[in-house]
């Protein structure tokens, strides 16, 4: 990821996808990060003010808000981040309108009129692609990295990121850099951020891409992987201790854990989000889907995980726990018969 996408802009795309979703909390940190890593202040001023056009101005204006409030800390810690200059003027014969025509047809391909309603095609040339893009503190590239990384966090407008990754093309940015993205976005934002953005390098780039239906991890926290157990699991899970003795347990596509024995035990599975599939042995898988219930009989040998292309988190805890109760872990479920599941 490194060796495609540069420091600075992955601090813009992780910024931008931020912005996009939100989450001023972890826009707090990203800036940090990417103001240590050489991001300017006008750089990260100029990424969050063009994004009003795509995120809306509470959004952009609550990120720089952020962003203020970052400086003035660092600031108060001694950190002297480097401010670098604004946007050049612009010459005294500018023409928005000409400018951001020009600007649009680069990014699509080909002259691109929006007949339906002349106002909005209006704005999208002399503002958005003739204002905004002029301004020369951000490259056309840097701005579509920006446009693309904060439109992977918007549900809903996969029609426009599609739009936007071919354009990033147009405008400067690798086909290297674009497939580093979602990995990007997968570890800094979100898993329906960086699945989004992967659907729509598969559209563009034809890379071969499988839907997986992703979960939102701030209703159910994702938790920390879980390595104590991960020799009893095949793939990766993640663990959220609760109140209670109750745990969120996080499954990625195709993780399940080994075939195993509760010893003088009642486990107790909630699917709280996602699918995935809770199977004894010799008897059919049955489906998880949020809101099924599995009480696991003591001494029941048997195993449960994810589908193959959807995350899942279930909750579990034990109750009828009798003295000297434990786990017995087998041996792995095979590929054979997690194949089989959906089918029995």
């Amino acid at each position: 990821m490194e060796n495609e996408l540069t420091p600075r802009r992955q601090g813009l795309a992780v910024i931008a996808a931020l912005e996009a979703k939100g989450d001023q909390n972890g826009l707090e940190k990203a800036i940090a990060e990417a103001l240590d890593n050489g991001l300017t202040i006008s750089e990260a001023k100029e990424a969050l003010s063009q994004l009003y056009a795509y995120t809306g101005f509470p959004r952009s204006l609550n990120a720089l808000g952020t962003l203020q409030r970052v400086l003035a800390k660092r600031a108060a810690e001694g950190i002297q981040d480097t401010l670098e200059k604004d946007a050049d003027p612009l010459p005294a014969d500018y023409d928005a309108l000409k400018q951001g025509t020009a600007v649009q047809t680069r990014l699509s391909g080909q002259p691109f009129n929006y007949s339906f309603v002349p106002a909005t095609d209006y704005y999208l040339k002399a503002h958005l692609f003739g204002d905004i893009f002029a301004r020369n503190n951000l490259s056309f590239a840097d701005r579509e990295i920006v446009t693309v990384s904060a439109i992977s966090a918007l549900q809903g407008c996969e029609p426009q990121l599609v739009a936007h990754v071919s354009g990033a093309r147009n405008m400067g940015v690798t086909d290297a850099e674009l497939r580093a993205l979602p990995a990007l976005l997968e570890e800094k934002v979100g898993v329906a951020e960086a699945e989004r953005l992967r659907g729509a390098l598969s559209t563009v780039l034809g890379d071969h891409h499988t839907p997986v239906q992703t979960v939102d991890f701030s209703v159910w926290p994702k938790g920390q992987p879980n390595t104590a157990y991960a020799q009893y699991f095949t793939g990766n899970s993640y663990l959220a201790p609760m109140d209670g003795g109750i745990a969120n347990v996080t499954f990625e596509p195709g993780c399940r854990n080994n075939w195993h024995i509760h010893h003088k035990q009642v486990q107790v599975l909630i699917c709280v989000a996602g699918r995935g599939w809770y199977q004894e042995w010799g008897k059919p898988a049955v489906q998880l889907v949020p809101g099924t219930i599995i009480e696991i009989p003591e001494g029941a040998k048997h195993w449960h995980g994810a589908a193959a292309d959807s995350w899942m988190q279930h909750l579990t805890f034990h109750k009828d726990v009798q003295e000297g109760a434990s786990n017995e872990w087998l041996e792995p479920v095979s590929d054979e018969q997690y194949q089989k599941a959906p089918t029995e």
